[in-house]
């Protein structure tokens, strides 16, 4: 059995044991892992937000050196 399919494999009995262990789990576990989840989410998008901006903003900081540069560059 080659790597990929064993992985593929692997990758399958872990989402079926997953599957199988949530519709074990009592209703107040599952609104436990749901908000978990929400709290997970909304600090990924946060997370991202916030690189968003710094990218952003070190791009105008670089755009106006780079501007002011060519503006100041003997000729």
């Amino acid at each position: 059995m080659t790597k990929g399919k064993l992985l593929a494999l692997l990758g399958l009995a872990g989402g079926a044991f997953a599957y199988w262990k949530y519709q074990n789990l009592s209703p107040e576990e599952k609104e436990k892992l749901k908000a978990k989840a929400r709290k997970i989410k909304n600090d990924v998008k946060d997370a991202a937000v916030d690189i968003k901006d710094t990218i952003g903003e070190e791009l105008d900081k670089f755009s106006k050196n780079a501007g002011e540069s060519f503006t100041n560059a003997p000729e």
